[in-house]
């Protein structure tokens, strides 16, 4: 696999002081998605149409090395009525989901899997207004406020919504968060499926690696969250990585732009088969990021999770078998990466 000269010569070029805030040396979190309770439409039954971790899956991944786990859940679920109380029933769930991930030492991020949409209504319109997704993360943040190990990811990949009414949400969605108090560390996606390799491109309204810095979070404690896949058309559908090339670029291009503008980042999704020039590529992604951790807090694979099919190409969920390569590169990759961030601002005195 050919390598990037010049988007690396800018990156050992680009070297930042890192905030006193995060560990530096390797990035903080190495994990996965325990995919399953996105699953299914909003009223699905629990354990038929949709599931959470069980404690033995959790703890595997904790041996495994594990540092985070990316927590999928539906928006509509957890608040079946825009403005209303969150579902009692759904909460208890996902907190005792977070408390077991808590329990084997690993930190998890809150992931309203909605692709930027409540009930197939876009963020933005009424209903689902800036004000209403505003709403709905005050009182989620409320549930876990400065509780050691919980991320918040405000949204996963947000599509079709221009860049600067994207903005306006997040926006509005991080007054809701600190308004309550909650110092928790935010991941904020772009629009566009929130892309490494179309981050500065103008796909929707606005590039995203132009829009997204108007980002105000009176903390300055968020990052971005960037997703990438190696197939030939970065969607994560297909077995082969013709994109692994297009794919390296796209993370070395990422990692100047946060360097450039003194941002962090996480990989909050990434996945490709086993595949020999899939792993290849795995390898020199983790290479980038591992290199830089100045700037990128970690990275989170995609996917795993109870019901994922045994046949399907990217999943490292355990089976009878021998273990599946992609995970044990992600073994040695969270080896190597041995560092620790802060999950929560300390309050200042």
């Amino acid at each position: 696999m050919r390598t990037t000269r010049h988007l690396v010569a800018l990156l050992l070029a680009a070297a930042l002081t890192p905030s006193s805030v995060f560990a530096a040396g390797a990035p903080c979190y190495r994990g996965v998605n325990l995919s399953g309770g996105e699953y299914g439409e909003r009223g699905g039954t629990y354990g038929t149409n949709y599931i959470y971790p069980s404690e033995e899956t959790i703890g595997y991944f904790a041996k495994k090395g594990m540092t985070i786990i990316r927590l999928p859940f539906r928006w509509e679920r957890l608040q079946p009525a825009l403005g209303g109380r969150l579902d009692d029933d759904e909460i208890k769930r996902i907190k005792d989901t977070a408390a077991l991930i808590r329990k084997h030492g690993m930190a998890v991020l809150l992931d309203p899997h909605n692709f930027g949409y409540y009930d197939k209504v876009q963020i933005g319109t009424a209903p689902a207004t800036d004000a209403a997704f505003a709403d709905f993360w005050a009182r989620l943040a409320v549930e876990f406020a400065n509780e050691n190990g919980v991320l918040f990811g405000l949204m996963n990949e947000p599509h079709d919504i221009k860049a600067t009414d994207w903005l306006d949400a997040a926006n509005a969605a991080i007054r809701g968060i600190r308004a309550v108090g909650a110092r928790n560390l935010i991941l904020v996606p772009g629009t566009a499926w929130s892309g490494a390799h179309s981050w500065e491109k103008d796909v929707i309204g606005g590039a995203n690696g132009t829009v997204m810095l108007g980002v105000r979070d009176p903390l300055d404690f968020y990052a971005y969250e960037v997703h990438q896949y190696l197939d030939v058309d970065s969607s994560g559908t297909h077995p082969t990585c013709e994109g692994a090339d297009a794919a390296v670029e796209a993370i070395a291009g990422v990692t100047a732009w946060l360097k450039q503008n003194h941002k962090r980042g996480f990989l909050g999704e990434f996945g490709a088969s086993a595949d020999k020039d899939c792993m290849g590529g795995l390898r020199e992604i983790y290479a980038t990021m591992s290199g830089n951790s100045d700037v990128w807090l970690g990275w989170s694979y995609w996917a795993a999770g109870e019901w994922w099919p045994a046949n399907e190409p990217f999943n490292v969920q355990p089976r009878q078998g021998p273990e599946r390569p992609q995970m044990r590169l992600l073994a040695e990759s969270a080896k190597a990466d041995a560092g620790a961030c802060t999950a929560v601002k300390p309050a200042e005195n």
